[in-house]
């Protein structure tokens, strides 16, 4: 078993402390930039420290940073950093706009098949009942993620072997 550095269970325990939630006046969250940078130096090493802090995060500002990381992970191209759709799954009912926007994000580069029908729930959720208080509208980066499965035909790889399935 490779042991892990001090310095990456240091910055992952930290995930989500100070981080600067969206506003009226900014529509983003402020994450802290030098801790991810901490963890993206031993991005290989610190991603299963990464997962395991996401399977037990509860916080929204803790997911919200983990999840930053795994999206800056993906774009780093991460060995391994694709394939957390098992880990991230968990969060897929959430109501917080805020991960539905991440996850999106993330889906939608990796385009995990399993991914598609939790988007499209995600998508008709947030349609009926919008969460008002938020200062974006999280439908468009959903909407984005699933148009992304359209254009590159995920979705109709997952219908189709959905159908083949049920007829076993």
């Amino acid at each position: 078993m490779t042991k892990i550095c001090p310095i990456i269970q240091y910055h992952v325990g930290n995930l989500g402390v100070g981080i600067k939630m969206p506003t009226k006046e900014k529509n983003y969250c402020e994450f802290d930039e030098k801790r991810v940078a901490g963890i993206m130096e031993q991005a290989e090493h610190a991603l299963p420290v990464v997962e395991n802090f996401l399977k037990n995060a509860t916080d929204e500002k803790q997911i919200l940073e983990g999840l930053y990381v795994v999206d800056k992970m993906i774009d780093k191209k991460v060995k391994g950093a694709e394939k957390l759709y098992p880990t991230l799954s968990r969060f897929n009912n959430t109501n917080s706009p805020n991960v539905q926007s991440m996850l999106a994000g993330i889906y939608r580069k990796t385009r995990p098949i399993e991914a598609f029908g939790p988007l499209y729930k995600m998508l008709i959720k947030e349609s009926i009942n919008p969460n008002t208080s938020c200062p974006f509208d999280p439908t468009e980066e959903i909407g984005g993620a699933i148009f992304e499965y359209l254009k590159t035909g995920a979705a109709i790889y997952e219908y189709t072997k959905q159908v083949e399935n049920s007829k076993n």
